[in-house]
């Protein structure tokens, strides 16, 4: 491909890569963002798991000089003394790396690399075949934003059974309690499936369907919503059409994740959850808001929107340079580029 050489005057049809390729560009491009922002992710679980009570109900001291508060203790009953919380994002790096080693901050990443490509595929194929069967039942020819949310939401729940497993492994991982009980991955599956059974592997199912339903139609809603506004130009350059992609992508990104935070806060909870009962999520959102007040409804919401930043920007610029790639060996004609809203949940 000669960057040298002039973009041609005569305006031509942009031919879109084969499904295939879209999706190993796709997965590639999620792979590496996983891979470089994937510590960002371990502070938000970090944030989610410590529990801070409002200052209304911080133990009182008695006039013994003896407090009020409850034990808490490990899953086998022995009692554990609450590690100073973390405050920061920056503080919690420099605490997971200062007492647990750099390595740790990647502690957990080897479930979401494995589910990165089957989970873009079942994103994928669910938001098409969704779509198809609203179309078909309601005799469509295009949908509304409102429409494509609905989809997108579907297309996010149907998501949630394949990666609740996954995600389960990861947090598990990613607790800093859980240091001295799993040495990795496949000692994690193990003890977790002899110790408390197969099925524990979906406990957090229904708030993971919430947590991903929610993201995935707002995301879809705002991206479509934002098209339909800002509509491509056909003498708009590459570039310009990157940057509107970006900025539809972490919109709708950013809406998702606030709509999406407190569901993911009450998964955490219950997928790190050794024993007693799970209870539905709405009502898990409703005793977090009683115990621990609003804010702890948006646990882990800052480092979750540091990383849709920058890593929505990685997932662009990958994918993007990924397909130019691949087109180069689909196409001969390989001026024609294209770009795509890829920012993940």
């Amino acid at each position: 491909m000669a960057t040298s050489t002039p973009p041609s005057t005569t305006s031509t049809k942009r031919t879109p890569l084969p499904f295939a390729y879209q999706f190993l560009a796709g997965s590639i491009a999620g792979v590496t963002e996983i891979a470089c922002m994937y510590p960002l992710d371990l502070v938000k679980t970090r944030f989610q798991l410590q529990v801070i009570p409002p200052p209304s109900k911080v133990p009182l001291v008695q006039p013994h000089g003896t407090t009020t508060s409850t034990t808490t203790t490990t899953p086998k009953g022995h009692p554990l003394t609450a590690p100073r919380p973390y405050t920061s994002i920056i503080g919690c790096l420099q605490r997971v790396i200062r007492r647990e080693g750099v390595r740790h901050l990647y502690r957990g990443i080897l479930p979401p690399l494995i589910a990165e490509a089957p989970k873009r595929a079942i994103k994928f194929g669910a938001n098409e075949q969704w779509g198809f069967v609203l179309k078909k039942l309601f005799s469509l020819d295009r949908l509304t934003a409102f429409q494509a949310g609905f989809v997108g939401s579907m297309a996010g729940a149907t998501e949630a059974f394949f990666v609740t497993p996954f995600e389960l492994v990861k947090v598990r991982l990613q607790d800093r309690g859980s240091l001295k009980l799993y040495t990795g991955t496949v000692d994690c599956m193990r003890k977790v499936a002899s110790q408390e059974g197969v099925f524990t592997f979906y406990h957090g199912l229904e708030s993971t369907i919430w947590r991903h339903a929610t993201w995935s139609g707002m995301y879809f809603m705002t991206v479509h919503g934002f098209r339909t506004a800002f509509p491509e130009r056909s003498t708009a350059s590459k570039e310009e059409n990157m940057m509107r992609n970006f900025v539809a992508g972490t919109l709708g990104g950013v809406l998702g994740t606030l709509v999406n935070t407190p569901f993911d806060v009450v998964k955490s909870r219950i997928q790190n959850q050794h024993a007693g009962p799970i209870g539905w999520a709405f009502s898990r959102v409703a005793h977090l808001y009683r115990e621990e007040g609003f804010r702890a409804l948006y646990k882990g919401l800052a480092p979750k929107l540091v990383r849709l930043g920058p890593g929505g920007g990685l997932l662009l610029v990958v994918f993007d340079r990924t397909s130019e790639l691949m087109r180069s060996f689909v196409f001969e004609d390989s001026n024609n580029n294209e770009s795509a809203v890829i920012v993940t949940l």
